[in-house]
């Protein structure tokens, strides 16, 4: 027969046991450090669009056809100088930092303080330079950076792996960056970890915890886009809510195939332009960008975010085709090779397609459109159902909209899967193909 835990005695030990308290408080001083770096990282993304927006009406606005541009080349040139695992969402990098095949040796070049810091100033320069790139999957590489140093500090025995650290630390990310501490938990487990170990339970929700304490006191403890007013959902939202999810799956299928094929350097003839003249390409980019930006009335700089809450406010002033430019903006700037993320993007492109279909389908049920096509379109792009659905619900503290969103994120993903492998995890078996693949052979002897 099992013997019942004896409290008193496991008490006496966990207080005897002074190392263990030590390595606990080392890595809850490593949350709450994770989480001042996405505090800090959202600072200075906030400062640097609102830079880039005064730039963006000044002289009415012809400046960012130079501005976008150079500052687009000279991003692109400083990361494949300085940090060339910073380049991208962020997201690729920790699950390739995760995958066995990957030693410490070389994990180090997809998370460490030092990216952490890359990521941070050269991701806020992308928001200075107005490029369609969000801050959210970024947040993940910087905080599992800061949350992977704790290791060097903890004990032989203290029982906790850099696996359990960076799980924790792209967990407390997600949680820091969207005030979504549910999502942080099932991004570890549907992204990261694939699977949730117990004794690396405690670890992830303690990160989550801090780290979301740092951002809720720096911003408040409010939805991401406030709260959402939904009116009563009938069987004529049906018709409506599906054209929305199906049109999100099959768009975001596509954009996931397209990155997929941009990012791996397919050798078609722009990847072997973009490999061959980067800098250069990264130019060409930024000022397709700034061109898109300036048709759309700016709605296309930045992540979006602004264009999402006029959305649901029922004030949108984004034109008809914002959703194809968004898209391609989103794309172009991801192809450059810029440290950016494409969570808040999606939100934005899946929130425009939900506001298209409203206007044909009638306002009232325009913000349940809206909240849909986002969940839709991101867990169209990630392929993760669960972390999309429940981050929009976190959003737009849409709990009256659980069935929706769900139902509207995994019909999505089913689209997408029929188009599409699964974008982040693609990307990560390419680097680590990158750092583990034998060097050739040497040439043979004249």
């Amino acid at each position: 027969m099992h013997r019942q835990p004896d409290f008193l005695k496991n008490l006496q030990n966990e207080l005897a046991n002074g190392r263990l308290w030590v390595d606990r408080s080392i890595v809850l001083a490593y949350a709450i450090a994770a989480g001042l770096s996405v505090v800090a990282f959202t600072l200075l993304a906030n400062w640097a669009f609102a830079q880039f927006e005064r730039i963006l009406h000044w002289q009415g606005g012809w400046a960012v056809l130079v501005w976008t541009p150079a500052c687009t080349a000279a991003i692109v040139w400083a990361t494949r100088r300085f940090a060339p695992s910073a380049a991208g969402s962020g997201i690729p990098q920790v699950m390739a930092a995760l995958d066995p095949a990957v030693d410490d040796t070389q994990r180090s070049r997809f998370v460490s303080l030092r990216l952490t810091v890359a990521k941070i100033v050269l991701g806020g320069a992308g928001f200075l330079a107005g490029l369609s790139i969000g801050r959210e999957g970024p947040s993940v590489q910087v905080a599992a950076g800061v949350m992977q140093h704790a290791r060097r500090w903890l004990g032989p025995h203290s029982g906790i792996t850099g696996h359990g650290l960076l799980v924790a630390g792209g967990a407390a990310g997600i949680a820091a960056a969207f005030n979504a501490p549910l999502a942080g938990v099932v991004f570890a487990i549907e992204e990261l970890s694939r699977k949730l170990e117990s004794r690396s339970s405690g670890l992830i929700i303690t990160a989550i915890v801090l780290a979301g304490l740092m951002g809720v006191s720096a911003f408040g403890n409010r939805s991401y886009f406030g709260v959402i007013q939904v009116t009563r959902l009938g069987w004529d939202a049906l018709l409506p809510g599906l054209m929305v999810v199906f049109t999100c799956g099959v768009l975001g299928g596509l954009f996931a195939k397209l990155m997929a094929a941009s990012l791996t350097g397919s050798p078609e003839r722009m990847n072997r332009l973009r490999a061959r003249f980067p800098v250069r390409f990264a130019a060409g980019g930024g000022l397709a960008i700034a061109v898109i930006g300036l048709v759309t009335g700016g709605a296309t700089f930045g992540a979006g975010s602004e264009a999402v809450k006029h959305m649901l406010e029922g004030h949108a002033d984004v034109p008809s085709f914002y959703v194809t430019l968004k898209f391609i903006a989103t794309w172009l700037a991801a192809w450059c090779g810029v440290p950016g993320g494409i969570f808040a993007p999606s939100l934005s492109i899946g929130a425009g397609v939900g506001h298209n279909v409203s206007l044909l389908a009638g306002a009232d049920i325009a913000p349940a459109l809206i909240a849909m096509g986002m969940a839709a379109f991101l867990a169209a792009v990630t392929q993760a159902p669960l972390t999309a659905f429940i981050i929009v619900m976190e959003m737009v503290d849409g709990h009256a909209m659980v069935l929706s969103l769900m139902a509207s994120a995994m019909l999505a993903s089913l689209v997408s899967r029929m188009l599409a492998r699964p974008l982040y995890e693609t990307l990560a078996l390419y680097m680590v193909a990158g750092v583990t693949a034998p060097p050739p052979p040497d040439p043979p002897p004249p």
